[in-house]
């Protein structure tokens, strides 16, 4: 076995299988192809190899004594949900593709298996394949920023796209959750399909089920003509169910059979309906604490946290919010056929310590009703606190008055020395170092100051 002190390794691949016959020649095959290779016979020995060596795949048959694949390959998401599982199974049917699909594997094939096939899919899942980065589809063009929290995000998000495993993504209101789960499915082999998005909150209990899952004429008072429902719209591509958190616990129950059984069954009708979709579900509670308290199911819980993923509150990446602010408003001066405005050095710094209770969206209103409402090119601190909904007399805390005034000082020198900080350094009485500090402290790039006016 490679040792993991060496500077590069071969991928290393954990193959489970009962049947000792099989397992000797997967792991032949792979040796052959000069695969680490890590070999067990249980699903309870796979969880521990894991842990101990850390496998970039694991290979992994459906049918086994005491945790078969699946409850495996649920196991392994739970702890390691990007890690790439391929499902091998000689007793398959499609629903069992199916469900293996959506709880996370990255493929599922018919035993007896050929060589040449499973070598194939297992460089793909480890990115081996020659040409796969030239054919790389762009990811989240629409989402801005420029912080590592962010970065790590889309690069998690990227990673899941090229499969149908279900995501579970979390995050304050405005965030953009609904933004990054199209992201997800416009990298994804479903892109040609429909993304269908529908807020589980904001549609009267009464009328939910028949949304998502159809009805028949006649199945209630109104019901005049027949529905398809979401889930059949969405046949073939995405369905996103955002605030998940507030749907009826009624209703997650009949979620929850679809999820496992993958038909639905309209609303008066007595036959179910087949339905090929990927789930993104997004929420901004705490279904954790809602499991506990008991008003969200913990199966259905679990079932849609296949995948989790976190988008960070805006005031949680501040780098971020200078970046979206000048998108903002060249994206306002593009539809208006108008000049680009720009916020005052006072009114920027106000806006990066603001505290964003809306993330984004607020961000978004706040930009169009500044360069709306300001007549000059220069957007001042006083508009900035109106569109807050601030009063101009309000009182700040003294942390963030010290680091407002701190922010529009450095600023100052800045200007005034067009970015060389050695100068700057000693108007401000501190040393470079420092001055550096204070610099990266405030997210201020000196090279700024340095370019011409207008570049």
């Amino acid at each position: 076995m490679t040792s993991d002190n060496s500077t590069t390794r071969q991928p290393r691949i954990l193959v489970v299988d009962d049947d000792s016959d099989v397992l000797a020649l997967l792991a032949k095959w792979l040796k052959d192809e000069k695969f680490d290779v890590v070999t067990v016979s249980s699903g309870k020995d796979a969880l521990a190899q894991i842990g101990i060596t850390r496998p970039d795949l694991v290979l992994t048959d459906l049918v086994m004594d005491e945790m078969d694949g699946m409850a495996l390959l649920s196991e392994i998401h739970r702890q390691k949900p990007l890690l790439p599982v391929i499902m091998l199974s000689g007793q398959a049917k499609i629903p069992d593709a199916v469900k293996a699909t959506h709880l996370g594997s990255s493929a599922f094939l018919t035993k007896p298996v050929e060589k040449d096939e499973l070598i194939e899919q297992i460089r793909k899942h480890l990115h081996l394949s020659g040409d796969n980065s030239n054919g790389k589809i762009p990811f989240g063009e629409d989402i801005i920023y420029r912080s590592s929290v962010m970065a790590e995000l889309i690069e998690q998000s990227r990673a899941v796209a090229d499969s149908d495993i279900t995501v579970f993504i979390t995050g304050e209101t405005g965030t953009g959750k609904e933004i990054l789960a199209k992201a997800i499915h416009d990298a994804s082999p479903r892109r040609d399909r429909p993304f269908i998005g529908v807020n589980c909150g904001a549609i009267p209990e009464q009328l939910l089920e028949s949304e998502l899952f159809g009805h028949e004429k006649g199945a209630f008072t109104g019901a005049m003509t027949q529905h398809d429902g979401l889930f059949k719209a969405a046949d073939g591509g995405t369905l996103f169910l955002d605030e998940i958190g507030d749907m009826p616990l009624d209703l997650q129950v009949k979620l929850l059979r679809v999820l496992q059984d993958f038909q639905v069954r309209p609303v008066g009708s007595v036959r179910s309906v087949p339905i090929n979709v990927r789930i993104i579900s997004a929420t901004h509670n705490n279904l954790e604490q809602a499991v506990k308290e008991g008003t969200f199911r913990a199966d259905l819980y679990y079932r849609l946290k296949v995948v989790p993923l976190s988008i960070p509150a805006l005031r949680e990446r501040p780098e971020d919010i200078e970046l979206l602010l000048d998108y903002y408003l060249e994206r306002f001066s593009r539809k208006r056929g108008e000049p680009k405005k720009s916020f005052s050095p006072e009114a920027l710094s106000h806006l990066i310590s603001a505290p964003w209770p809306g993330n984004v969206r607020q961000l978004i209103n706040v930009v169009d009703l500044c360069a709306t409402m300001n007549k000059t090119d220069i957007i001042p601190l006083s508009m900035v606190q109106k569109a807050l909904g601030e009063e101009e007399g309000d009182l700040r805390t003294l942390k963030d008055a010290k680091h407002s005034f701190e922010r529009d000082y450095l600023i100052s020198v800045l200007q005034l020395t067009k970015g060389q900080v050695a100068s700057s350094a000693r108007i401000a009485g501190r040393n470079r170092t420092e001055f550096y500090k204070l610099l990266n402290a405030h997210n201020i790039d000196p090279a700024d100051f340095r370019k011409p006016p207008g570049n």
